[in-house]
């Protein structure tokens, strides 16, 4: 029990709790952001971020991730809360959450496993760009102290690791947020601070059940909502734990994510936040500051809602232009800029699917629509890929010819194999070698019966020879070319 503590909470002490802390400060613009966009009082995001990002700690599978109120969430609210309002939206939240951790237990997390390495440089990209472009509205029409604190956090974030000591004890995006902080409030700059962004709360949030009918018709109401949010909230949660994964170098479990990201929503539903996943950005920072362990989010979630409830009065103070450089950073950091340069080395479907699911993500602001555009397209080149590597070859003998069928045969590459016979070649045996090919679908078989019936049209004995056992019982299930009226199924199907 000891040792595990030690290994989950306990093994980097110092750098979750100072990665904590600059996560903490940086959430709360986003959070009151999420919540602007999703058009719910400011306090129903930080309440959620805080909520989330706690629970998470305890059953989240992946140690070092930073889970919240997010953008990509708050967007598919939008509708939800202007034609029903708050309490629906806390209601949904509570389905998400328990959609999320069917999830879970149905070990839908190892689905990751068909999302391609090109998809996922293309979801980081994309999502880079994403918060690059969030940073452009406060550094448009401002003064030039904007751009000058700016200039400075950066400078502060990149330079201060590379001086002794003082680089080693505190993270740089923590003394760039707090050193902006004491220099606008010296020089009495009048910029805009976190406090101009929303109200921020002064009570701890409380227990709150959604006060909604509990009938079928609110549950058709928020389904739809709950599904969407369910399905985007594990996508992000994933590609962020795969992304941290490879940051850190460790694994993390999938589908315990899942049930952890379903727990998290429920608390947060039941403390009036709204339902909120992973945060790429917050968890770069929170790596890249140090984080490890389990203990960083924790200490996120808790400081996060004691400078908003308790330490308001200087939250307020915190310059934004601190914070736009933190994420410009984050940014930074978490392009992937090693995809440019291996354009040129890297095969031509390889960099489509890439760009395809930068342009879709930035374009629609929405990441299902992105990793789904690159999923499939990256299904497509692999099918076509495999569908060409079917090789038909034959030999004659008499009046005897015998074909050799070497790889795999599915819808891809059925007509290729349809097409490789003679049939009308005036012969009295055919023989098909099928023992180095596999039959994969339907449609395969749906061409072999088309093979079979032609060579028998044109009074030819036809053997097929060496079919595997899976691919026998497809064909003994949904051949048709040995039962009666075969002509006539094949072509009803």
């Amino acid at each position: 029990m000891l040792d595990s503590l030690k290994q989950t909470w306990l093994f980097n002490v110092r750098g979750d709790v100072l990665a904590g802390l600059v996560v903490a400060l940086a959430l709360i613009p986003e959070a009151i952001a999420f919540s602007i966009i999703a058009g719910v009082d400011p306090k129903v995001g930080l309440y959620a971020s805080f909520c989330i990002a706690v629970v998470i700690a305890f059953v989240g599978g992946r140690p070092g991730m930073i889970s919240a109120a997010t953008g990509a969430m708050a967007l598919l609210m939008v509708t939800l809360v202007k034609e029903h309002g708050l309490q629906y939206l806390l209601a949904a939240t509570l389905l998400c959450g328990v959609l999320q951790i069917i999830a879970g237990y149905l070990k839908l997390g190892a689905l990751m496993r068909f999302v391609s390495r090109a998809v996922v440089t293309g979801f980081v990209n994309a999502l880079a760009i994403l918060i690059f472009m969030a940073q452009l509205p406060e550094l448009t029409g401002v003064t030039w102290h904007v751009y000058a604190m700016t200039a400075t956090g950066l400078a502060i974030i990149y330079l201060l690791p590379h001086v002794p000591v003082v680089g080693k004890l505190l993270p740089s995006p923590l003394v760039c947020i707090l050193s902006m902080t004491a220099v606008s409030m010296y020089l009495g700059l009048d910029i805009r601070t976190v406090g101009d962004m929303g109200e921020l709360p002064d009570t701890l949030p409380i227990f709150l059940w959604p006060q909604v009918p509990l009938n079928l018709e609110t549950l058709w109401i928020i389904l739809p909502y709950s599904a969407a949010l369910a399905v985007v909230g594990l996508l992000e949660s994933l590609m962020t734990a795969t992304i941290v994964d490879e940051m850190t170098e460790t694994r993390s479990d999938k589908n315990r994510e899942c049930k952890g990201q379903g727990v998290a929503n429920i608390a947060s539903g039941l403390l009036g936040g709204m339902a909120g996943c992973a945060m790429i950005g917050q968890s770069v920072i929170n790596v890249k500051s140090g984080g490890r362990g389990r203990l960083s989010a924790l200490v996120a979630g808790s400081v996060l809602l004691v400078l908003v409830v308790f330490l308001n009065d200087w939250v307020r103070e915190i310059p934004m232009a601190a914070l736009v450089a933190v994420m410009i950073m984050v940014s930074i950091g978490t392009f992937n800029w090693a995809s440019l340069r291996d354009l040129k080395k890297y095969p031509l479907s390889t960099n489509l699917v890439m760009i395809v699911t930068v342009v879709v993500v930035v374009w629609t602001h929405n990441l299902a629509y992105g990793v789904l555009a690159g999923v499939l397209l990256a299904a497509m080149f692999f099918a076509n890929k495999i569908g060409h590597l079917l090789l038909i070859d034959s030999e004659r003998e008499g009046e005897t010819r015998r074909y050799f069928v070497l790889g795999q045969v599915f819808f891809a590459s059925a007509d290729r194999f349809a097409d490789a016979f003679d049939t009308r070649e005036q012969l009295d045996n055919v023989v098909i070698d099928l023992s180095e090919a596999h039959f994969w679908d339907i449609t395969a078989v749906g061409a072999l019966d088309k093979v079979v019936l032609k060579f028998r049209a044109a009074g030819t004995r036809i053997d097929l020879v060496g079919l595997n056992q899976a691919s026998a019982t497809l064909v003994d299930r949904f051949a048709v070319y040995d039962k009666p009226d075969a002509l006539d199924r094949l072509i009803s199907h």
